[in-house]
Order: structure tokens, then sequence, then C-alpha cells
């Protein structure tokens, strides 16, 4: 089995018992996060069954051409199976023991969820009888048999799940059953049949050649048709839309592929004594150390996930199954030292005998990341350093503002997405204008707001400062809503209008998301730090003290080598920043100093001034405000160094926007709001980056 390039790695033990795994876990790169685990699991003895993985860079060379396979590839392949069948002593398609598999993606980075799965592969007419022969259970069989075909029309085919899911519901209806488990080997033996009819109904012959006996679409029955046609799926499922868009969000590069893992089947759906389920060494909502997550009894894996059936808590499997239950927890405990971090791991049980499908590091909340890299450090897993590098920068952003209570957010569902401009979350009643969000606050019933707006704007900055969120149609993550929210610390959801169907009224006082309406005074939840809006209240819990949280920077501080400053352009922020350890401020923005509604009336008579005595008496206003934040500053920062830079932004920035304020300023500067309107237009600019400010504003 040797070649130039290695595509296809074995992993797992041979007939005999001996291990024959060539990878190990650092070869994520090459296997994938999943298939590097696979290998060092059976490296170090665990219960995983035998399989071979193919590489990541074979799925680039077979993207890049164009779907078309690498020489040799499929050839690799076929000897890497074969070896496969000898290991387990069974053949694909073999009408009397038939060898079954998974074929599973597993990319360098774990992305849950987003690349695709088939199960039970190798099943067909003919060796649907000899596992009836081997386990003597004829429901598991058919019941085997059918997954296999919902599965691969789905995932393969790309047809439509809800063709499948239909029959299923219209069989139980007619057979007066509940549950899918209800359903009689006969039953099951009927669906495959309706399923193979449906296949054929859906699928185009004239781009599937292979698939087409006799002049008719027919489900295939050859495995190796069947595991090529998975394996190119899995392949082309790195490039679905889903998974490019996770990668965008993650900041995955777009060139590692994934690798496809081929894996013997053990079964979860055999009865009582067998199931399946995905658990956690500790809890990734709180970081607990405690055993934690859920199965399903008589079940396949995507039973788990898919959300059909109610699974059980894992703490249930120590009634059910104790021997097992105990066995899992030490191989959860011997997996959780070996990587020193928190697992996420997906089993199943076969007639009582426990199987490891995949271990990873665990996805977990910012609470949980930091409490368990407490815990870990005190354990005596890892040191600080290694902890420090444990938790996202993202994570503890969050943790400095208002969260969804975790309870109330699984409960709600999310009706449309925006940008995540500033973190936090928000619930209030929907406002339409910065001036109906500050008149609003003052009635005890008004609390609380979100002020909904197309895009805001300067003269918004009040109604801004009193609003619990900001949710914006248009602007991305740098607009004037995003930027000022953020560095005041509120929630804003922007562009919430740029992938969703977004109406809004500013008259009628009403926007419309994606057929859900928000009239004035209805209440709207965002969630700032995944761009989430929901419909009705979310309850919230401010962010607290959090004891991990200063522990952690005190760690971080030990082993940083560089000065951390802040933006800082107020005494409020700049008394913030010192609390929070910044050893100065990096970069005070002036301009910043001028949008407060005290402060912009002056701005804007400077910016319009038609003579230099006009523009020194506008600046003689301005002049005490920014003496004196200049001097709170100084007196906070200290003996810290504080940059400022003069004033930078376009101008038209400052002047207004709305008719009625337009009108306003210019009759107080005894301009016509036609004079006014030419130096708002003349002040627009059309390239930010070479527009009217910094160095070019100064020689003006």
């Amino acid at each position: 089995m040797t070649e130039a390039v290695k595509r296809v790695y074995a992993f797992g033990k041979d007939a005999n018992g001996n291990n024959v795994t060539e990878g190990n876990t650092e070869m994520k790169w090459v296997l994938g996060g999943k298939g590097a685990n696979l290998a060092e699991m059976a490296n170090i003895g665990l219960p995983v069954p035998p399989g071979f993985t193919i590489t990541c860079q074979t799925c680039m060379e077979y993207a890049n051409a164009g779907n078309v396979w690498p020489e040799g590839a499929l050839d690799t392949i076929a000897e890497y199976r074969a070896d496969l069948e000898e290991r387990m002593g069974k053949r694909l398609g073999d009408a009397e023991d038939p060898l079954l598999v998974s074929v599973r993606s597993g990319a360098p980075f774990s992305m849950p969820g987003m690349m695709d799965t088939v199960l039970n592969l190798g099943l067909n007419d003919e060796s649907i009888n000899g596992l009836i022969k081997q386990t003597d259970n004829p429901r598991f069989a058919w019941d085997s048999y059918r997954r296999f075909i919902q599965m691969f029309s789905n995932v393969v085919m790309g047809l439509d799940g809800d063709l499948f899911e239909n029959a299923i519901v219209a069989m139980k209806n007619d057979r007066g059953v509940a549950s899918d488990t209800d359903l009689t080997a006969e039953d099951l033996q009927e669906l495959v049949d309706e399923f193979k009819a449906i296949f054929a109904e859906n699928v185009d012959g004239e781009a599937y050649p292979s698939l087409v006996v006799d002049g008719e679409v027919a489900f295939p029955q050859d495995p190796m048709v069947q595991l090529q046609l998975a394996i190119e799926a899995v392949f082309g499922s790195w490039n679905n839309p889903r998974a490019v868009l996770y990668r965008q969000k993650e900041k995955i590069a777009d060139d590692l592929g994934t690798a496809v893992n081929v894996q013997s089947m053990v079964f979860g759906n055999k009865g009582d004594t067998s199931a399946t389920g995905v658990a956690f060494t500790r809890n990734p909502a709180n970081g607990e150390r405690e055993f934690y997550g859920d199965y399903l009894v008589n079940a396949q894996g995507e039973d788990v996930v898919a959300g059909i059936r109610t699974p059980s808590p894992i703490s249930k499997l120590h009634e059910e199954m104790p021997e097992v239950y105990d066995q899992f927890q030490e191989i959860a405990t011997r997996l959780e030292k070996y990587f020193k971090d928190m697992q996420d791991m997906e089993f199943t049980i076969e007639d009582g005998k426990l199987f490891m499908l995949q271990t990873r590091n665990g996805k977990r909340t910012a609470q949980a990341a930091l409490q368990i890299a407490c815990d870990l450090v005190d354990e005596g897993v890892i040191d600080e350093k290694t902890a420090v590098l444990r938790v996202e920068p993202k994570q503890l952003d969050t943790l400095l503002h208002p969260q969804f209570d975790a309870a109330a957010l699984k409960a709600a569902e999310a009706i449309g997405k925006g940008l995540a401009a500033s973190p936090g979350s928000a619930c209030g009643r929907v406002v339409f204008s910065a001036e109906d969000a500050e008149e609003k606050v003052k009635d005890d019933a008004w609390k609380k707001v979100v002020l909904v707006r197309l895009e805001t704007s300067p003269e918004d900055i009040v109604g801004m400062q009193v609003s619990q969120g900001i949710l914006t149609v248009r602007g991305g993550m740098t607009s004037h809503a995003a930027v000022v929210a953020r560095g005041m610390g509120t929630c804003c959801v922007s562009g919430c209008g740029n992938d969703n169907d977004v109406a809004i009224d500013y008259d009628a006082k009403v926007i419309t998301i994606n057929g859900h309406t928000f009239h004035e005074g209805d209440w709207m939840s965002i969630d700032g730090s995944t761009g989430n809006v929901y419909e009705g209240q979310i309850a919230t819990v401010a962010s607290t003290e959090n004891a991990n949280f200063k522990r952690f920077m005190g760690w971080a501080d030990a082993n940083r080598q560089m000065k951390v400053m802040t933006n800082a352009d107020n005494p409020r922020d700049a008394q913030n920043a010192v609390d929070m350890g910044a050893e100065g401020i990096g970069l005070c923005r002036t301009e910043h100093m001028f949008f407060a509604e005290d402060r912009i009336k002056a701005v804007r008579e400077m910016i319009c001034a038609r003579t230099v005595e006009e523009r020194k008496a506008a600046l003689a206003k301005v002049e005490p405000f920014q003496e004196a934040d200049f001097t709170a500053m100084y007196r906070i920062m200290g003996e810290r160094p504080m940059t400022i830079r003069y004033l930078d932004p376009p101008l038209h920035e400052f002047l207004p926007t709305k008719a009625e304020d337009i009108e306003a300023l210019a009759k107080d500067m005894g301009m016509t709001t036609e004079e006014l309107n030419n130096v708002v237009v003349s002040l627009h600019e059309f390239n930010p980056m070479m527009g009217h400010r910094g160095c070019r504003l100064a020689v003006t």
C-alpha cells in the first residue's frame, strides 16, 4: 500500500488484535481532527472500531481539479477497503456476513454539524439478508437499511429529507403508533421499498448515469459505488454554504479541506442494551467538573443531534447499564488527562459493549472556559501559561457585558440575524427615534428600550446612550452605530437587512423582519455577541464580578510581552480603562468628545462658519468642554501616557441629516436652509480614505 503521495491511513486493530494504526494526534493537518484523534485513541488502547482515513490534501486535490479524483487515489482507497474487510473478517455487500461502514467528515478544526455523514453503508438487497442472519434481529436490520437509504438520499444525492420523514409519519399514523421504535420489522421493510421508490422518482439519471439500471434510476446496489459517491459527498460538503459561512465566522482557511473517515459500523439500534450519545468530561455551560451529556437507547448517532427523540441525561446510564457507565467514565477521565483539556466525546454501545467514535476539545461558554482553565491549573493538569491560551479573547469580552439567561435563551428562537457589532445582550421595547428613546425611558413602563433605525447618525447619540441596545437595518462593523455602541459598551446588532427580508416604516413606527412585525412598544431582544434578533422578552443577567476573570487576567499579565493600552475619549472611559488594568491611552479620538447634545451644536456652528470670527466664536464654546475633559483624563491617568489625535473624521458626520434639524441649525446661524444644505453636500465624501479630514482638513 505504498504510493508517492500517501493519501490513506489505517487506524485500529487487525484480525489478531494488533494495533495497525498509521497516524497520531499530531497529524490533524493531514488526517483532520477526528481522524487524528481516532488514531490516537487506537494507539492508547481504547475501543475504537477499525477503519481508514482519506487525507485533507486529497479533498483539496479533488476539489481544485473540478471534482476529479487524483490519479491512483481510488485504487488506493480500494486497497484500504480490502484491508479493512480482511481485518474485520467481513466484506461490504456480502450476503452471508456483511461489513457495514460509516463515512464521516473531519476537518483540521472542529466544525460541528457543518459537514456530512453517512451511516450503514454497504447494505443492499442481498446484504440485508446476511445482516438478518448474523444478528437474528430482522427489525434492527431493516431499520438500518431504511436509515441508510434515507441518509444516502439526503446527504449524497441532495434529496429533501422531508420526503422520507413524511413517509415515516404517514406509516406511524397508519399503524397507530407514536414512535419510530414502535414500527415492526415488516413496517420497516415496507418503508425500505417506499424509500427506494422515492429515490427513483427524485434522482436525475442524466446527472448520475451509474445509478441507471435497464433505463430506470435505482438505489445503488454496488457497495463501491455507494462508497465512492459518499466520499465525494463528504468532500463536497467542505464547500457547502453552511460550512463556508462557519469558516468565515471562525476565521478558518478555505484551503485546508476535510478528511474522510471510513469506519466499521457499531450499532446503537440493536435493542435495549444498545445506545448512542454525546458526552463531555465537564459541563460546557458552566465548567463544573461533572460527567455531562445525553444518550438514546436503541438509536443511531444522528438521532441524538437531529432531535428526533428526547434523549436521557448521561447520569441515567448508571442505572440502565452500570458496568458500561463505569467503563465510560474511566475512559473519559483518561482522555481528559491525556489531551489536558475538557473532551467532547461521541460513543456507541452495541449489545452492552462500549465503543468510542470521537473525542475532541469541547466547545464551551465564556464562563465555562474560565472555570475549566482555572480548575485544570489547580488540578496540576496544565500550567498558567497554557491556561491563558485556552480562552479566546472574544470570550472574555462577552463576560464584561449583560448576557441572556442561558435557560431563557435556549427556549427562544431567532427570527433574524445581523452583524454582531457590539457584544452583550439587550431586551427592551422598540422605539424608532433617538428622541422617542430619550423621552420614553422617563416613563417607568418604558425603562428599557431598543433603538431601531435604518442607520444612526450623530444626532442619535443621546438616544443611543439611554437604550439597552441598538438595531440598524443598514451598516457594517465599522458603521456609526457599531463604532459608537462599542465605545459606549452598548449592545448593537447592525445591518440586519443585509441577509433578511426587512421593511421599516418610520411614519407608522413599525418594522417587519422575515414576516415578524414589531410596532412601537413591542418587546424585542437582540444579542450583540451573535447578531441574533428575537421576538419578545428574554431575561438578561448582568455581568458580575468574576473571581476567575481577575485570576486569569493576572496570569495573562504575568506572561505577556507587550504593554496594553486602550482607546478612551472621555473621563468615564479613562477611569474604566485604569480600573481594568490598562497602562495608558493609546488613542484619544478628539472627535468623539463632540457628539454629546450640549456640544454638537457648537461644533456644527464651527464647521458651517462663513468667517474666521464666526469660527472662533464657535470654538470658544467648545473649548471649556474639551479643557475639562482633558484635565479630568490627565488626573485619572496619572503617570500613564496618553496619545491624543486631533480632529480626524469627515466633517459631514457632525452635520444634521434630517430636514427639521437642518432647518433649525440654519435658523440659529442666520443662514438659509439652502445655504446649509450646500455646505452638507459639499462636505460629503465619495472616498473616505482620501476625504476632507486629517492633514487635508488642517490645510483648509
